[in-house]
């Protein structure tokens, strides 16, 4: 049986994702102002770190410009300039007098700044080393020929250089003649130390840090806990991936980390400040909360309106649809019973009274229908009886004057079984097996009857169908039709058949004659009263048969008529077979 609705396209669907299709605008708000709040945070979060950490890169701009004006004023020193070119000329009092007051004044460049770790003469002429921290000492000839004798360096001047994992601010002090060794070089070693704890002042966030590199791969000072100081090299390969904007993020470990970061150009430094992103995540926990209430909320409230829609709406429309469908399937004792006082309250109601009203209409048709049935049955007795007794006496007359005892007997037998089983007035269902008995016994009549002019056919019911139930006389009156209107006047060779076909769920009971005085116009009658019943027309006993088949089998049950291959007319009697079509 096809459905007449999937449930995906009931009502009670549709009410739910259209009232989730409203909820979604609300929730992806919700996502969105989440998500804005965040993003808005770690903006300003990123702002205030990047003008922070700029502010610094450009006072630490400023110190080293300052450095540098100090150690031009060295290489320009009296004192230093004496001693790397007149060391030979000097007395012995001379050169501590002059080495004490270079290192008095580099002693002095070296307190100028927290940044400045250590000063640095490397007088050549001399072999001398002046340091602020040790004094005068042998010259370190690494040093020199890293600051100074490799040509890509003599140049007058002063640059950072990354030497051994430490920083330093060299100036070199040139003969004046290029591709020569410098007479001297003032070198300033910067603090690692101190420039850590300038960094640490921007680690107001716990589990932050903040990064100064110097070049591409070289120095680097870092100052943070945790994982930022364990994963220094990690975070310097990763600095390299990133984006040119200023602000970004990364993951480090388990944990990620939003990064700002400025750069000088002049200093070739950049600083990197990392903060952990449940710095920003930490003054939203609340908002996340209230997110999230909002979201169950939202689920709770489809959850409700759902439910409510099912058991208001939908289970009331599904209960008003089973009805109808087993109001379908003739169901008439149906009640649907409803306590809530609302609408389908009211339409139930009515639907019970249809159901009455209905059930009252039908059974007043069906009882004037069998009523009618029973007369047209009747009527069809009534008009075989005297008909079918005459011509019975006139056999019996012939049969006494020849003599022909035996057959009187057996015409005698079979002719009180006729009548018994034509008059009495037991049900109107039997067998079919009885029926075709006596439709049998019929034909034997008959045949006693026309036995020189008509030869009859009547092949055996098969077993599987004898039992099924089907309305009296509705065989015999079709080969009576084939006596009187087709056979009666053939003056030899007639012949009727009846024959039994199975097509599909049907059984087919087939009476043929070969009949000559059927025409076309006639047969187009015949069949024209069976497909169009009229209730004003004339009942014929073929129309009595169909009509009443018709009316037990349903649809699809009842007569066809054709033209018979023996030239004459086919009358297809068609029973339904199964259980769901057999008559009890």
């Amino acid at each position: 049986m096809r459905r007449d609705f999937s449930f995906r396209h009931t009502i009670f669907i549709r009410l739910v994702a259209t009232f989730m299709l409203i909820m979604v605008p609300v929730v992806s708000l919700g996502i969105y102002i989440y998500h804005w709040a965040i993003r808005t945070a770690s903006d300003d979060i990123s702002r205030t770190a990047e003008s922070q950490i700029t502010f610094y890169l450009s006072d630490l701009e400023n110190e080293i410009e300052r450095m540098k004006l100090l150690q031009y004023g060295l290489l320009e020193d009296t004192d230093l300039n004496k001693l790397s070119i007149t060391w030979e000329a000097m007395n012995a009092i001379e050169r501590v007098d002059k080495i004490n007051s270079v290192i008095n004044r580099i002693i002095a460049v070296q307190n100028s700044s927290r940044y400045i770790r250590d000063v640095n003469v490397h007088i050549r002429p001399i072999g001398k080393t002046l340091s602020a921290l040790l004094g005068a000492s042998e010259m370190d000839e690494d040093k020199f020929q890293v600051f100074g004798s490799d040509p890509s360096r003599q140049r007058v001047g002063t640059r950072l250089i990354d030497w051994k994992g430490e920083l330093y601010l060299s100036a070199v002090n040139s003969r004046g003649s290029q591709g020569r060794a410098p007479l001297f070089i003032v070198e300033i070693e910067l603090d690692r130390q101190r420039l850590q704890e300038a960094l640490a002042q921007f680690n107001t966030y716990p589990d932050s840090g903040t990064l100064l590199t110097f070049g591409h791969d070289g120095y680097s000072v870092s100052s943070g806990s945790g994982e930022i100081r364990v994963g220094e090299a990690e975070i310097l390969r990763q600095l390299k991936d990133l984006p040119s904007d200023r602000s970004a993020t990364f993951s480090l470990g388990e944990q990620r980390y939003f990064i700002s970061y400025a750069r000088s150009e002049r200093l070739d430094m950049s600083i990197y400040r990392l903060i952990n992103d449940r710095i920003v995540r930490k003054p939203l926990d609340k908002f996340y909360i209230l997110a999230w209430l909002i979201a169950v909320g939202a689920f709770i409230i489809i959850l409700i309106y759902a439910i409510s829609t099912y058991k208001f709406i939908h289970k009331p429309l599904l209960k008003l649809v089973r009805g109808f469908r087993r109001l379908e399937n003739g169901d008439l004792e149906l009640a649907i019973v409803h306590g809530a006082n609302d609408e389908f309250r009211y339409i139930y109601t009515r639907f019970n009274q249809m159901v009455v009203n209905l059930r009252s209409l039908i059974d007043q048709a069906y009882k004037q229908k069998i009523l009618a049935q029973r007369a047209e049955l009747k009527q069809l007795q009534s008009q075989i009886n005297p008909h079918f007794l005459y011509n019975s006496f006139f056999i019996l007359n012939t049969m006494a004057k020849t003599g022909d005892t035996e057959r009187i007997e057996l015409f005698t037998t079979q002719l009180g079984e006729y009548f018994r089983f034509v008059t009495r007035n037991a049900s109107d269902e039997i067998k079919l097996k009885q029926e075709i008995h006596h439709a049998r016994m019929y034909t034997e009549i008959q045949a006693m009857r026309f036995y020189k002019r008509i030869h009859t056919r009547f092949d055996e019911l098969p077993e599987e169908y004898e039992e099924i139930r089907v309305p009296r006389l509705i065989v015999q009156p079709i080969i009576e039709n084939a006596f009187e209107h087709s056979l009666e006047k053939k003056a030899r060779n007639g012949r009727i058949d009846i024959r039994f076909e199975s097509k599909e769920r049907w059984i087919c009971i087939l009476i043929e004659d070969n009949g000559d005085s059927l025409s076309d116009e006639e047969l187009g009658r015949i069949s024209n009263r069976l497909r169009h019943e009229d209730a004003q027309s004339e009942t014929t006993g073929i129309v009595n048969v169909h009509r009443r088949l018709a009316f037990a089998c349903g649809e699809g049950g009842g007569l066809d008529v054709s033209r018979s291959d023996l030239g004459g007319l086919k009358v297809t009697i068609r029973i339904p077979l199964g259980e769901e079509k057999r008559l009890v």
